[in-house]
């Protein structure tokens, strides 16, 4: 059984009206009840609160700030495991999975914590000695808008990060997946309640893109991080760029995993499946477009055949699950077109249950390339044969996403030479897990994959801005005294 829905607002917790869309069980496709809708006066009170506790907790000292922000990740520790359930109910995604993830969850604010510790502002000494202040500055109010494939992480890292700047924040979840986001939210505000931090500095509400668009275009907003797809993106850009106001956007990817002509086969078999089915497909940055050597083809192919055959498919809450179903009948539907439209030859070798949003996974082959383009954001990707390495790049780089790319190969050093060159945020050689290269690496996006990067301290940064304050003790050189 669900949680009810419930929203937070100016420090109090109120029902959510079910008359979002219909949500479902993915395991059974049976239905979990329409998605909670936080009414429109309570959405104005969200955005009343959050721009009245904006100076106080700006003004707040940074080593408070912290220490509220290590004590939530205290709070947050031993709920993990039940965040990390209720995302797999909610989402599809087997619990093995979700597990894992949860773990960011107390870790992100952690990071925050310690970044803020560590000063965001520098000094610059000039040519006379005198010094110059670069101070990082809260933007104000701040929107968090995080989609259903792993809603509390992404989440944590979002509000954790608003915080430890300053801003207070309003969280708002994908209306497929509230379950995990809302226990988050749950522990973090008693928390800080606990503190005495006002209701304003971080509230929770429920919705649709209507509910997003609706805080995303307001003027006391005044900087928004988003991730989702490439639509909801572009409908929050745009409200950002008509308010002037900064906009952090992670959205798709269409990504390329190149198999080098001396790929070890069973690795890079094993390097496309995970891809393929991590998330059960359903993660901006899983497998797009295998681009393998024309000759090695059938043998790659036969190969994540057998590894896809041998994957366990079943309910997400069971620890043996491998694959789990997609979120939501809609989605599946669509993935499934998605599929069949691109024509070609369909291998698709492991059994699902027939209940549910279950689907295979699969690759399509004879596909032109100019067709294999887009995002299909379930276990679904295209396979492209290459003569050349440089026939291999020119393929990966054929798509206007630049989220990831993997290589696989055993001559590092070459592998590396192709990843370079390789026009994505992130290049990975022989790699396939959903974690970054490195913890404080940046995580950027190139082309209609986003805007702005994300990271560990780059989203911090993000909810700031610079101001340069010192003593100049001079005049402009056009200017003499009477």
């Amino acid at each position: 059984m669900s949680p009810p829905h419930r929203d937070l607002v100016a420090g109090t917790w109120a029902a959510s009206p079910g008359d979002g869309p219909a949500l479902e069980d993915p395991a059974t496709g049976g239905p979990a009840g329409p998605a909670g809708v936080t009414g429109g006066e309570r959405v104005e009170l969200a955005l009343a609160a959050a721009e009245e506790a904006a100076d106080g907790w700006a003004a707040r000292p940074a080593a408070e700030r912290a220490a509220l922000l290590d004590a939530a990740a205290d709070a947050l520790e031993p709920v993990t495991g039940e965040i990390a359930a209720l995302e797999a109910s909610a989402t599809g995604v087997p619990i093995r999975q979700t597990t894992p993830l949860g773990m960011i969850v107390p870790g992100s604010f952690r990071l925050a914590a310690e970044q803020l510790r560590g000063g965001l502002d520098a000094t610059l000494t000039r040519e006379d000695g005198r010094a110059a202040e670069v101070r990082r500055l809260p933007w104000g109010p701040a929107l968090c808008l995080v989609p259903w494939n792993a809603p509390a992480p992404m989440a944590a890292h979002k509000v954790a990060n608003a915080l430890a700047a300053g801003c207070p924040a309003i969280l708002k979840p994908s209306e497929y997946a509230p379950y995990g986001s809302q226990r988050f939210a749950e522990v973090v505000a008693d928390v800080l309640a606990g503190g005495g931090v006002p209701g304003g500095v971080f509230q929770l509400v429920h919705g649709d893109g209507r509910t997003g668009a609706r805080l995303a275009a307001d003027p006391r907003i005044r900087a928004v991080s988003f991730t989702g797809g490439a639509v909801g993106g572009a409908s929050v850009a745009a409200a950002c760029a008509v308010g002037i106001k900064p906009v952090q956007l992670e959205l798709g990817g269409s990504n390329p995993l190149v198999v080098m002509p001396d790929a070890d086969t069973g690795r890079a078999a094993r390097a496309a499946v995970d891809l393929l089915t991590t998330l059960n497909g359903q993660w901006c940055r899983a497998l797009g477009r295998l681009i393998v050597p024309e000759g090695r083809q059938d043998a790659l192919l036969d190969a994540i055949g057998e590894r896809l055959a041998a994957l366990r498919a079943g309910p997400p809450l069971d620890e043996a699950t491998d694959l789990g179903p997609l979120v939501h009948s809609r989605h599946r539907a669509l993935v499934a077109a998605q599929r069949d439209a691109l024509g070609g030859r369909i291998l698709s070798t492991t059994k699902v249950p027939d209940e549910g949003n279950h689907l295979a996974p699969a690759l399509v082959t004879g596909v032109d390339p100019g067709d294999a383009t887009e995002e299909i954001f379930g276990p679904v990707a295209t396979v492209h044969p290459y003569r050349t390495l440089d026939e291999a790049v020119a393929l990966a780089n054929g798509t206007a996403y630049g989220l990831e790319g993997y290589v696989n190969g055993t001559d590092e050093d070459a592998a590396l030479a192709v990843a370079r060159r390789i026009r994505a945020g992130e290049v990975k050689v022989n790699g396939s897990s959903v974690m970054s290269l490195h913890l404080f690496a940046p995580r950027p996006a190139w082309g209609a994959s986003g805007l702005g990067e994300e990271g560990t301290a780059e989203t911090l940064r993000f909810f700031t801005n610079a101001q340069v304050v010192g003593v100049e003790d001079g005049f402009a050189l056009h200017s003499r005294e009477p």
